[in-house]
């Protein structure tokens, strides 16, 4: 399974920060919950990795 591999799972993600001083990722779908956490400098990384894809994203669409 890749990233272009198209999958029929509905999960839900929720963004937030932490009690922590952490930026959580929380995926939680039909029997798994994935909590994953990010110090901010990394989380601004994913952040702009994020953008980037989205740029791509567009560009393919057209």
């Amino acid at each position: 399974m890749g990233i272009n591999t198209e999958r029929d799972i509905e999960a839900n993600l929720q963004i937030g920060p932490t009690d922590q001083g952490m930026v959580r990722l929380y995926i939680e779908g039909p029997g798994i919950e994935i909590p994953m956490d990010f110090d901010p400098e990394e989380a601004e990384e994913i952040a702009e990795e994020i953008r980037a894809a989205a740029q791509a994203a567009r560009a393919v669409k057209g």
